[in-house]
């Protein structure tokens, strides 16, 4: 038997559930992708954003790492949002962590585990900045996901911080960045009412003027 037998039969399936339902789906979506929304989350595997809010392949573009970091020199975060945002059109940046997230724990721990390490960087960096209000929480589980939506804030900061996004706004393009978190114990997805959309909301230091 193929290794793969088993997702080859699966997708047979899946593929099979998806034209019973809408017969022209598969042609509609191999003509033209027009998401409205940029989810920018975690490569956790318990954590797959089309089911997670109800959505179908071609509603959402989709870029995933370790911990769902926005990194100013990581190129492949930033042409997957320059695609989105200029190609694209899209509507709404949804930044999405989830609880227990595990790149996060490890940005609280000593422990070295190779090349990610420096990944984490800047979540150590985080970690140590908000380390005594975090430390006043009762048990490491909390420390850890409250963690977890201190580095969604900062990644929504990050992400209106791109020239790629400013200049999106002083083209008037209609485009906002959500910080939301999903929690793997219950499922549910949820705001964390960290909503950028103007470049007015942004510190005067990292607004950027338009390109002359």
């Amino acid at each position: 038997m193929h290794d793969l037998q088993e997702l080859l039969d699966n997708n047979a399936r899946w593929a099979a559930s998806i034209t019973q339902q809408d017969p022209e789906f598969f042609a509609k979506l191999a003509r033209q992708q027009s998401p409205e929304y940029l989810w920018i989350g975690c490569s956790d595997a318990r954590v797959p954003a089309n089911e997670i809010v109800g959505m179908l392949p071609g509603d959402l573009f989709v870029h995933r790492n370790v911990a769902n970091v926005v990194l100013h020199t990581d190129l492949n975060c930033l042409s997957v949002i320059q695609y989105a945002v200029d190609v694209l059109k899209v509507k709404h940046i949804l930044v999405t962590g989830h609880y227990g997230c595990g790149g996060v724990r490890a940005a609280m721990q000593d422990r070295q585990l190779g090349l990610i390490d420096g990944w984490l960087r800047t979540l150590r960096d985080l970690y140590y900045v908000h380390r005594h209000t975090l430390a006043r929480l009762p048990s490491e589980e909390e420390q850890v996901d409250r963690l977890c939506e201190l580095n969604v804030i900062q990644q929504v900061s990050n992400v209106a911080h791109t020239s790629i996004v400013q200049n999106a706004w002083h083209r008037g393009q209609a485009l906002s960045i959500h910080g939301c978190i999903y929690g793997i114990k219950d499922g549910r997805w949820k705001s964390l009412d960290t909503n950028i959309s103007s470049i007015e909301q942004l510190p005067a230091q990292y607004r950027l003027r338009p390109l002359e």
